[in-house]
Formats: structure tokens, C-alpha cells, sequence
């Protein structure tokens, strides 16, 4: 079993119950926050840490993943919001829902349950810590802000390959089953879709544990919903007034994922808008009068030149 505590030990670490180690480590532990001491009575109780890892990790997926669908679910029932649905036109029915759901869960046990599960020996290899005091908030927040930049590379460019030719044809077509999305079609998916894209949420926190040799599980764990979060508010299918991009202009968020489902090409990124807007890929009708304005003034422009 992993060492949980960097500098203190505990006593009664025998205790036969979860809530008995809760009590015990609240009571000996006091220089740890709340969520520090959780952690450490988890580890602690499960007494196997490849089983406490793999545990922590898919339960934390399912809970913030389903979670967060269960609030854009009341939504879609509740016609007042209809005013802020960016396609109004278009409500999921519980049908679509229940069929969606059931594709999800299965991808969840057959696609992502093996790699979480065996995902603690891979920590262990790269020294990615389990212990407690977490890394400082500091830390944290730059390794977040970090994977959220890398992330939103690898997405912009493993999604726009996807919209080529049999890429889109035989994997990419079932994610755009539905032109306009709803929370439980974050993960609606081809497995193969499912592994690539996920390399960019988890792959790069193990490149960076792999160079670094300093990273640790609490971070990575907190990323992973970070990432659901925000995947599942994107395929939200709403645009709200206090909408994250009203006041971060460079997040994309839901206004942004929409209309790449229902244009079926462009705003290829994740989290931001500046490749999109870089490399002249956004998507929709205002997208596409600014793109032929721009060219208009460049011929214009050249035109001037020759005279």
C-alpha cells in the first residue's frame, strides 16, 4: 500500500470501519483540510490502492458526468428555458434521451473501464503522488489551466480530422447523430472516437507526470470533472446571459459546440476559440459573412496595388 502521509503517521490505522478511520484521522490529522482527510481515510480504508484508485476515478466520472446531465434534463422540460435554447425548435424527447444514456453507460464499462482500472500502476511508475498535503493551490490551478491549453490543442485537430472523408464516415457520424445536442451526448460516441479524443483529457497529465516526475492524483482527478463540466455544458444546447463566453470572450461553451453540430463542419476546438479564429474554421452564417468581408477587402486591397 501507498504511503499517505508525507511527514505524519497515523494511529489506529487498523480501524474496521470507514467511518472509525474518518474519526481517527479528523482527530489526529489536524494540519490536513476537510477533502485532504477524506482523501487520506479512503486510501486508508480501502487498504488497496490499485481498487481505491480505479474506484475514486470511475465513480467520480460517473457522478460528475450524469450529474451534470440530470440539471440540462430538467431544463429540457421546463418551457420557460425555451426562450435561452439556442435550436428552440428541437427538443430531445425521453426516447432519444434513454437511447443515448444507454450508449453512453455502455461505452463507460466497455471502453473507459479498463483504462481506469488499471490506470493506478501507471501512477505508481510515474510517481504521480497519492499522498497528503495536496500540492499547493498555486500549483494546481497552473497544471489546470496547463491541460485545459493542451486539451483544447489535440481537440481542435484530432476533431477536424475526424470531419475528413472515412474518418467522419465510420466514426465521426455517430457524435453528429444529433444536429442539435443535449448534455448526455458529451460522450455519445464511436469507441474509437471515445480513445483518441480522451488521450488529449488524460494523455497529456501523463506526459507531463512522465517529464515533471511531479504531479498528483487529486489534480488529475479534479481536471477529469473539470473536462466533464465542460464538455457537458458545451452540448448543454444553451446560451445563457451569465454563459461563461458573455464574460471569458475566448471560451467557447455551448453557443460555440452548437452550431458545429448543426453545421456539421467548423468550430472544431473544445474549450477556446483561438484556433477556430486563427485558422479561419468557426462555423455559422455570421462566420461566414466575416470570412467573405475579409476576402472582399484582401482582393480590394491587391486590386488597389495594380493600379
Amino acid at each position: 500500500m501507498t504511503e499517505i502521509f508525507n511527514s505524519t503517521t497515523l494511529n489506529n490505522v487498523n480501524a474496521p470501519s470507514f467511518g472509525q478511520i474518518v474519526s481517527n484521522i479528523f482527530e489526529t490529522q489536524k494540519q490536513l483540510n476537510i477533502i485532504e482527510k477524506l482523501w487520506a481515510s479512503w486510501y486508508t480504508y480501502m487498504q488497496n490502492d490499485i481498487l481505491a484508485t480505479g474506484l475514486l476515478f470511475f465513480l467520480t466520472h460517473e457522478l460528475t458526468y450524469f450529474g451534470r446531465c440530470l440539471p440540462w434534463y430538467l431544463i429540457d422540460k421546463i418551457p420557460y428555458f425555451r426562450r435561452w435554447k439556442i435550436q428552440p425548435s428541437y427538443i430531445p424527447s425521453d426516447k432519444e434521451q434513454w437511447e443515448c444514456m444507454k450508449s453512453v453507460l455502455k461505452s463507460h464499462f466497455l471502453v473507459e473501464a479498463l483504462p481506469i482500472w488499471a490506470f493506478h500502476p501507471l501512477c505508481k511508475r510515474l510517481g504521480i503522488s497519492v499522498s497528503v498535503p495536496f500540492p499547493s493551490l498555486k500549483t494546481m490551478c497552473f497544471e489546470w489551466c496547463l491541460f485545459f491549453i493542451l486539451e483544447d490543442m489535440w481537440h481542435y485537430w484530432a476533431h477536424r480530422l475526424f470531419h475528413y472523408g472515412p474518418f467522419y464516415k465510420y466514426v465521426h457520424k455517430q457524435h453528429h447523430r444529433y444536429a442539435a445536442p443535449f448534455g448526455l451526448t458529451a460522450e455519445y460516441a464511436h469507441p474509437i472516437e471515445v480513445m483518441s479524443l480522451g488521450f488529449g483529457t488524460v494523455g497529456f497529465p501523463i506526459i507531463y507526470a512522465y517529464f515533471t516526475r511531479d504531479l498528483h492524483l487529486f489534480t488529475i482527478t479534479c481536471w477529469v470533472c473539470f473536462r466533464l463540466l465542460q464538455a457537458v455544458d458545451a452540448h448543454s444546447g444553451y446560451d445563457f446571459p451569465w454563459s461563461l463566453h458573455n464574460f471569458v470572450p475566448f471560451w467557447a461553451g455551448a453557443e460555440h459546440h452548437d452550431l458545429h453540430h448543426h453545421y456539421f463542419i467548423g468550430n472544431y476546438a473544445s474549450s477556446f476559440r483561438w484556433w477556430d479564429y486563427t485558422l479561419d474554421t468557426e462555423a455559422g452564417p455570421q462566420a461566414k459573412m466575416d470570412r467573405e468581408r475579409r476576402a472582399k477587402l484582401k482582393a480590394d486591397k491587391t486590386a488597389k496595388k495594380r493600379i
